[in-house]
């Protein structure tokens, strides 16, 4: 990442959560109330484990903002662990009379054994505190943040579950005609479903897919066993020419899919009809391109998602990201004992029996910072002022000159 870019430090059982926010243009209205709203959806879904019932998510600005508005300098963020007061001593930073005894089972699925191995550790208590999803919660606050940047530029994102286990929501934006994007009217419409997906428990666009998905949850839980799931980003209002075919490291479509595979359990990233590519012959997998004097350019599909050759190309990104069951379980996985090379039972750490619904927030957090940055590298400028004067320069570049 060019512009901004971000890092995250933390336990999931620390004292607290912190991140630096470095490139963040000046000018940018940054609150503590937009950060929390973000945080909340991220805490949302059926089959969420009892730490979201002690948990309130909120983080505090410490740098980088006055009086509600960036600075251009980095900001700083802390998110305070309320469980922490339950860890103090088994989490403490300085050396204790009695520690802990070391957790020596580690999860097939999770960072444990590698994690064990990499850093001659003999406590997975020592991999899993930072390799848990909780890390994710920070990289929610820094995509709070991009996504007001974006809306600056009228660009919104957007994400909804499409399958748990073995159910599928029969909504995608890939169905909606490419067109429809073009009208102001269609994006009014297309805003009030995702409001119906912020309603639901599942994140789901589709009632029955709902009420089926909490099922298969019930189901699971019964059996102390868990759920993967998939989700569809959205990001509207994009112009061209973000990204580029030049050099690997920046193309756009590679950029968000590394983005995407950062997150905690996800196993695979689709641009646009992904995998469906290979099942279709070239007529019906390609966007073919269309001009009236009236609308301008459009395109009879969107199967490429919004990217060609690295780079934007004006129609609505459509991302898909499969993640796979979580590795704790009620119900442990076989492992060995690292310390006797015995048979054992995987530790087993509470959590959740499916976190597909929160890993949509987390998505839509890690797209939203990919765009920000590839708008702010096409754009220049150190404040919000001078990158909406070009902004306005580049909408108005003619095609054909």
């Amino acid at each position: 990442m060019s512009r901004i870019r971000f890092l995250t430090a933390g336990e999931s059982h620390g004292r607290a959560l912190t991140t630096i926010i470095e490139g963040l243009p000046a000018g940018l209205e940054i609150s503590e109330t937009a950060i929390e709203h973000e945080l909340q959806r991220r805490q949302r879904g059926y089959g969420r484990g009892d730490r979201m019932k002690i948990e309130h998510d909120r983080a505090r600005i410490l740098s980088g903002v006055r009086y509600g508005v960036s600075l251009g300098s980095p900001v700083s963020l802390l998110l305070e662990n309320k469980d922490w007061i339950n860890w103090t001593e088994k989490m403490s930073v300085t050396p204790v009379e009695h520690p802990t005894p070391p957790l020596q089972m580690p999860r097939p699925g999770h960072a444990d054994f590698a994690g064990m191995v990499k850093y001659r550790q003999d406590d997975l208590r020592n991999l899993l505190e930072r390799s848990s999803a909780r890390e994710t919660t920070m990289r929610v606050a820094v995509g709070a943040i991009c996504k007001k940047l974006l809306e600056k530029f009228h660009i919104h994102i957007y994400g909804h579950i499409t399958r748990i286990g073995s159910v599928t929501s029969p909504f995608s934006v890939l169905n909606i005609p490419s067109r429809h994007f073009k009208n102001p009217d269609y994006i009014k419409e297309f805003a009030t479903i995702f409001k119906q997906v912020e309603e639901s428990p599942m994140a789901c666009a589709d009632s029955a897919a709902t009420t089926a998905m909490v099922a298969l949850v019930d189901d699971a839980k019964q059996q102390g066993t868990s759920l993967g799931g998939q989700f569809e980003l959205i990001a509207t209002g994009l112009p061209v020419g973000l990204g580029s075919h030049v050099h690997w490291d920046r193309k756009l479509d590679a950029q968000i899919a590394a983005a995407l595979m950062s997150i905690n359990a996800i196993k695979a990233v689709e641009i646009g009809l992904g995998v469906q590519v290979a099942h279709l012959p070239g007529n019906k997998v390609h966007d073919q391109l269309y001009y009236t004097e009236a609308g301008g350019y459009y395109r009879g599909s969107n199967n490429a998602g919004g990217i060609e050759g690295g780079m934007s190309n004006g129609e609505p990104i459509v991302v898909k990201a499969t993640m796979k069951p979580l590795p704790t379980m009620i119900q442990p996985l076989d492992s060995v004992n690292v310390a006797t090379h015995t048979a054992s039972t995987a530790h087993y750490e509470r959590a959740d029996v499916c976190a597909a619904p929160a890993a949509v927030v987390v998505g839509e957090a890690m797209l939203a910072i990919v765009l920000a940055d590839a708008l702010y590298e096409k754009l220049g400028g150190d404040s919000i002022p001078e990158m909406l004067h070009n902004f306005r320069g580049l909408s108005n570049v003619p095609l054909g000159w």
